[in-house]
């Protein structure tokens, strides 16, 4: 059985979240900024969907200059992702992730971060 992956991109105004398995969309949601979330937000919310499909997701947090790796807190104290029962947690420097589609018209296509290849994942 394959892992479902989740592409978090947090960016000043949003985080979008991209999930897919097997080259499928599950799911695309654009939610509100990581500054004003609660610390465990993002790993309840991975662990609730690692639940709901009975398999653990391999996660990659898509930062650049402006969101740090922490923003989500998904990672250590070293900065390198966290490994759960639920996730594990990838890390892709991303310089220049899309910034052009600001208001909440469909979703939008996620090109960007269907564009990030495994080889620019660090674990």
């Amino acid at each position: 059985m394959d892992r479902i992956q989740v592409m978090l991109a947090p960016e000043p105004e949003r985080v979008r979240m991209l999930v897919t398995s097997e080259g499928k969309d599950l799911l695309k949601a654009v939610l509100g900024p990581a500054r004003r979330c609660h610390p465990r937000a993002a790993a309840t919310l991975l662990e609730g969907l690692a639940l709901w499909h009975q398999r653990p997701l391999s996660v990659v947090l898509c930062v650049d200059e402006q969101q740090p790796p922490s923003a989500l807190a998904l990672t250590d104290a070293l900065g390198y992702g966290e490994r759960t029962l639920h996730y594990e947690v990838g890390i892709a420097f991303h310089p220049r992730l899309s910034r052009r589609h600001a208001l909440l018209r469909g979703l939008g296509d996620f090109r960007d971060l269907r564009q990030l290849g495994v080889t620019e994942v660090l674990r």
